[in-house]
């Protein structure tokens, strides 16, 4: 499979994780903003190019994307003013959080 598609299925499933947790702001793979999609293909990518990263590496590579973007951290996620609840450290994280990022590995190890 290509980044992309790889990208794809893991964001629709973090789509479903979501709404199973209480979150029905995500949208669908071919609703989301650019930004998302291009997470997700980021996310993907950094996994395929560094097949031994563990969860905590793996949230690292995305705070470092996340900051040189300019996001902070806020109690709500929010696009507009680029805040977003997960911008801590990964050892900060709720539990439902480390959770979806390790279903977002499981599906990158499991569709390379």
């Amino acid at each position: 499979m290509k980044t992309e598609e790889i990208a794809k299925v893991c964001h629709d499933a973090n789509k479903s994780y979501c709404e199973a947790i209480g979150d029905k702001s995500q949208k669908s793979w071919d609703e989301a903003e650019d930004w998302q999609r291009e997470s997700a293909i980021k996310g993907v990518q950094f996994k395929l190019d560094n097949p031994e990263a563990g969860n905590s590496a793996q949230h690292e590579a995305w705070l470092k994307d996340k900051d040189a973007e300019g996001w902070v951290y806020g109690p709500v996620k929010d696009p507009v003013k680029k805040e977003h609840p997960c911008m801590v450290p990964y050892d900060e994280l709720p539990e439902e959080q480390k959770k979806k990022d390790a279903l977002f590995l499981s599906i990158v190890n499991a569709l390379k």
